[in-house]
């Protein structure tokens, strides 16, 4: 095991300072601390919790590591998950991971930062090699927003929320549904939801009706990136009479481009999105509603569970539900 002794030697200073450096005192200057922070991470170096704790107890504080700030699921997944830890007198400590460079140094260096009690993943994907990483600090790890079957997680099950919006089409009539599929640049080879595209092909398998590939457009998560893949479905010498896109946003792009082509929606084209973003009302998107916000507060009740000295190891999976608005109605060869 790497003591602090370790890393005082490689960086060439006290133990004394080697310890200030990696507590953040603020008499240590930055060349120093940046060489200690250096050395103990090159040696994977974690500051002992029992060491913390008869230093000063604990920090009082939780990490939480989000691949985006801006937008609205990853934002109501925050508001939910500090607002339970604020009642909690504790503090939140954000850290955005929001490319493959940010996301490889973040969790290079967390294990020589034990600067938390826990650590809150929203709404991604942690690959074995972080997750070794994560194991490192010994603190509790809980995963918001997207199943993570490591860790105790709160999520909602993409499998049936898409069977859910897709049932509704075939319920409708529509045979030939196109799927809007995303990625999140962010994290490249994750798809944002694969449970979601394979809802698409199960509902059509238990259907008996064949997947034609070329109804599948696979785009950048985003409302550009549907209205661009909406674009590609409409050029199909046989369009879709229906869209099933990831997400509420993605599905907003898709009806953009339907009314600049002066297609009606529903009358020509259907379109179902999932999420209930806040503009899914507005516009009168039929959607599958995910309460977004109660998985926050569920993952905030989780940490203080864990905290607390309670055994949480299962992962909770919240109900979705199908909201039927104006995009969507039977085929025009049906009415």
């Amino acid at each position: 095991m790497v003591k602090l002794a370790d890393v005082a030697r490689l960086a060439g200073v006290s133990m004394a300072t080697a310890s200030r450096a990696l507590s953040d005192h603020p008499h240590v200057a930055p060349a120093t601390r940046a060489r200690v922070l250096a050395a103990a991470e090159r040696l994977s170096y974690v500051i002992s919790p029992e060491a913390s704790r008869l230093a000063g107890g604990s920090t009082g504080r939780i990490a939480v590591v989000t691949p985006h700030i801006s937008r609205w699921f990853f934002g109501a997944l925050l508001e939910g998950l500090e607002a339970v830890l604020r009642e909690a007198d504790l503090d939140v400590l954000i850290y955005h991971v929001g490319d493959a460079a940010d996301r490889s140094a973040f969790f290079q260096r967390l294990p020589a930062r034990r600067k938390a009690d826990a650590v809150v993943v929203l709404g991604m994907p942690v690959a074995e090699p972080e997750r070794d990483r994560l194991g490192l600090m010994g603190v509790h790890i809980v995963a918001a927003g997207g199943q993570a079957e490591s860790f105790p997680f709160v999520a909602i099950d993409d499998l049936a929320a898409g069977r859910q919006a897709v049932g509704h089409l075939l319920y409708l009539g529509h045979r030939r549904i196109g799927m809007i599929a995303a990625v999140d640049p962010a994290q490249p080879g994750w798809p944002v939801s694969p449970g979601r595209t394979r809802a698409y092909h199960e509902a059509h398998a238990d259907a008996g009706i064949p997947v034609d590939p070329r109804l599948i457009v696979e785009i950048p998560w985003g409302g550009n990136g549907g209205a661009g893949a909406m674009a590609e479905l409409l050029s199909l010498r046989e369009p879709p009479t229906a869209v099933y896109a990831h997400s509420d946003e993605v599905a907003l792009g898709a009806m953009r481009t339907l009314r600049r082509a002066g297609l009606r929606v529903p009358q020509d084209v259907s379109v179902v999105g999932i999420d209930d973003h806040p503009l899914a009302g507005l516009t009168d998107l039929t959607t599958v509603a995910q309460p977004v916000r109660e998985q926050g507060t569920r993952a905030g009740q989780m940490v203080l569970a864990l905290l607390g000295g309670e055994n949480v190891t299962d992962g909770v999976i919240v109900p979705t539900r199908l909201v039927v608005r104006g995009s969507t109605g039977p085929p025009r060869e049906s009415r």
